[in-house]
């Protein structure tokens, strides 16, 4: 699936999820979209002689369903569009740096080319500093790597959206829930973008410099010389030397010596200007061997990771949401498997369990339940490797109660141990029957639910795999895939 149709289904999904009273569709609308979603997927796979393909179908279907809305609500089209100016101003950064390399003032004066101009060394010397933290950075696991700033990647996948007004309640909580997630799954592909706009603008910075050093070169006659405080000309051989060693190796460029940089220092002895092209000409060569061509090299790179991303979307379709919609497509029945941690789930709540997997993953869907874990008790090694073994059609879930206070030291342990075991399809279930039995009729216990939904959903989050609050005595209490509804981990 490419950028673009996951974007739309992530959409779609978001309206959905909100739209619990059907407010904005009807089940006739949804069931429509369906079916007309699997005809036409069905139609291209024959012409392409293959099987419908899953992501074709939720494209097709989430086509249908944004157009129908936008009809509806004209705002929502706005919405879909928008982001297309600031990736054009993405795009206009690097032609800033070369106009900015071009036209930098201090890059030489007029008639003397500098052995030490501070412009050129830093523009050399800060790149090789990028390589070697691009190397230092490379070296580190995936893992410890810090996840991309929230903020810059809203702007970079979104571009500076604002929600339409006047819009109906459920589809402004779709959109605004849509802006928080949509930049969560595209950061891999926002940071490739990002380097492939740094890294081009920095070699077109370079090569506009390069370009200015040499036009005035034909317009002005250069004298070579350099002047330091502190440096002597032996010290200044050393490091012209290792600066200049890349572009003598490749080109057939003459090299220098102490005593001809002992003369060129300014105020010593008359400088002939005959004697500036030659540094001219090593500084243009440095310029494109440390700069320029390797910044088009890492550019290139990021440009292929990002056409990669964009053609093959990371969007997990083991979600709960996915599989019900592909169950029309036919395959195998899905499969909802549950670890229940320090929790007794007695008949009622299993056929709720059962209800529940029936309504996220199909008519067919089974219901796999694990021996529970007592409190404390570390995930077994054949559980571990019963979890991990699953297939595309199963959905791993693990049951806490939402009378339990989540502990790190036990809870989070095990949700730590799942997500490094890179469990697919995790997904953690809070059942509230048990608390809503114990509070009763108590004053204040809708307050005290709320805050330890908000506990839970907030400690799970931070452990990676948002949490679902579920009733499991009542399965229809709570709206399938709404905020309140499945919150899957996504597993690029």
């Amino acid at each position: 699936m490419n950028e673009q149709a996951a974007r739309e289904v992530m959409l779609v999904h978001a309206i959905e999820s909100a739209d619990s009273a059907n407010d904005l569709l009807s089940e006739d609308d949804r069931q429509r979209a369906s079916t007309d979603a699997k005809q036409l997927s069905q139609w291209q796979a024959s012409q392409d002689r293959s099987q419908p393909p899953a992501d074709a179908f939720l494209h097709q279907r989430a086509g249908q369903i944004l157009k129908q809305l936008a009809n509806r609500h004209p705002a929502l089209a706005a919405f879909t569009a928008g982001g297309g100016a600031f990736h054009l101003f993405l795009a206009g950064l690097p032609v800033l740096g070369l106009l900015a390399g071009i036209f930098l003032d201090h890059v030489t004066d007029p008639h003397r080319v500098d052995l030490l101009s501070a412009p050129l060394l830093l523009i050399i010397g800060w790149n090789l500093a990028v390589y070697a933290g691009l190397l230092v950075w490379a070296c580190f696991p995936q893992g410890w790597r810090a996840a991309p700033g929230s903020g810059w990647a809203h702007r970079l996948s979104l571009g500076p959206l604002r929600l339409p007004d006047k819009l109906p309640m459920p589809l402004s909580k779709a959109l605004a829930a849509f802006t928080i997630e949509w930049p969560r799954l595209s950061q891999r592909l926002v940071a490739a973008r990002l380097g492939r706009t740094m890294h081009l603008g920095a070699a077109l910075f370079a090569l506009g410099a390069l370009l200015s050093l040499v036009a005035r070169a034909y317009l002005s006659q250069y004298s070579a010389g350099w002047e330091s405080t502190f440096l002597t000309a032996g010290q200044v051989h050393a490091l012209l030397s290792a600066l200049f060693a890349p572009a003598l190796a490749v080109f057939p460029l003459q090299g220098f010596s102490v005593a001809e940089v002992e003369a060129l220092r300014f105020g010593q002895a008359p400088v002939s200007p005959l004697g500036g092209a030659r540094w001219v000409q090593l500084y243009a060569a440095s310029l494109l061997l440390l700069v320029v061509l390797p910044r088009l090299l890492l550019a290139g790179a990021s440009h292929w990771r990002v056409q990669q991303m964009r053609r093959n979307f990371p969007l997990d379709l083991a979600q709960p949401y996915f599989r019900r919609l592909l169950n029309s497509l036919g395959g195998a029945p899905g499969v909802l498997r549950v670890l229940a941690y320090s929790f007794a789930v007695d008949e009622a709540r299993r056929q709720g369990l059962g209800r529940l997997a029936t309504r996220w993953l199909g008519e067919q869907a089974r219901l796999d339940l694990l021996p529970a874990l007592a409190y404390g008790q570390a995930l077994p090694g054949a559980v571990g490797g019963m979890a991990l073994g699953g297939s595309d059609g199963v959905v791993t879930a693990v049951l806490f109660s939402l009378a339990a206070t989540p502990e790190a030291e036990n809870h989070g342990a095990l949700l730590d141990s799942l997500s490094a075991a890179s469990v697919r399809g995790l997904a953690v279930l809070v059942d509230e029957s048990g608390y809503l039995e114990r509070l009763g009729g108590q004053a204040g216990a809708s307050g005290r639910i709320a805050d330890r939904i908000a506990l839970w959903q907030q400690f799970c989050s931070f452990h990676g795999a948002p949490a679902t609050i579920v009733n499991l005595l009542d399965p229809g209490a709570r709206p399938l895939d709404s905020g309140a509804g499945p919150a899957l981990s996504s597993k690029a």
